[in-house]
Formats: structure tokens, C-alpha cells, sequence
């Protein structure tokens, strides 16, 4: 497949009467509205705008919009093949909690490209009970795990 164009991957969604659209396509995602809520989150705090960017143009990513406006994201770092990372998941306060998070990431989850991973991983202060609904689970031994970590560093630039 290497060199092959792919198409777009999207789906129709009716949430409380609304239609709402979920799509991989990165040509419709809104980088102010991405950037809005991401500079202000406990993950990325600070992030710039330029940085998000680059974030996005190496990433699987997916919008989720209600009519041509986006109201929710998440990224995917990926190598398609053996291992992925979720990141950036959001969805706009004024649309929360009528389940498009759990359709967001049952789209991902479904994605063709993100098939037959050896291992899918995440971080999450506070949206645990969501991860669970698609096996996602405490890392089974954390002391194999490292990191290097580096709080507050978009705040610095």
C-alpha cells in the first residue's frame, strides 16, 4: 500500500436529534478550534499554535463537526502497523456529555488503519471509565514503563 492515495474515511452520526459528522479528513479540520481548546487543557497548556499545527501533520487525526463547524478531535500517533498512541481527545464543553466521545473514539477504534496493533496506549487524568468501554486498561506493569516528562513546558516559549 505504500505510495497508494487513500480515501477519506467519514460517518453520519444523529446524536439528540443533531447530525453530527466524524471524518479523517485533515483538509477540514479547524486549527483555531483545535488550538482553542488544546491551549487550555491540563495536557498541553501554553501549546502554540505552530506546534499544534506540526502535531496535526504528523498524526492520524479526526474531526467531529456539527454541520461545518468542529466540535471535537483526537489524534492518533501511529506506525500502522504494531503500535499507536491517542492523544488530544476533546470534545467542546457545550457538546459533552451526549456520548460523541464515545462515538469519536468507536470511529478510531474502528478504523481500518489502526487494525491488528500489538499494543494501543493513552493518558488520562480524568476519563478512565471512557477508555474502559473499548479495553483499554491500567498498564499492566508501569515499572517497565518510562518517560520523559516535561510539565509546563509550553508555558516557557
Amino acid at each position: 500500500m505504500i505510495g497508494n492515495i487513500q480515501k477519506n474515511t467519514q460517518k453520519k452520526i444523529t446524536n439528540q436529534g443533531k447530525n453530527f459528522l466524524i471524518s479523517d479528513d485533515k483538509a477540514s479540520l479547524q486549527l483555531n478550534v483545535i488550538h482553542g481548546y488544546l491551549t487550555g487543557s491540563y495536557w498541553s497548556e501554553g501549546i502554540s499554535k505552530k506546534l499544534v499545527a506540526t502535531a496535526i501533520s504528523n498524526s492520524m487525526c479526526f474531526g467531529l463537526y456539527l454541520n461545518d463547524r468542529q466540535i471535537g478531535f483526537a489524534r492518533v500517533i501511529t506506525d500502522k502497523a504494531v503500535f499507536a498512541y491517542l492523544a488530544d481527545v476533546f470534545i467542546l464543553p457545550e457538546y459533552a456529555n451526549r456520548g460523541l466521545g464515545t462515538t469519536l473514539i468507536n470511529f478510531i477504534m474502528q478504523h481500518k488503519d489502526l487494525q491488528g496493533l500489538r499494543r494501543f496506549m493513552l493518558c488520562t487524568l480524568d476519563a478512565h471509565g471512557l477508555y474502559k468501554k473499548f479495553a483499554f486498561t491500567a498498564v499492566d506493569s508501569p515499572q517497565s514503563m518510562m518517560q520523559i516528562s516535561k510539565p509546563g513546558l509550553y508555558l516557557t516559549e
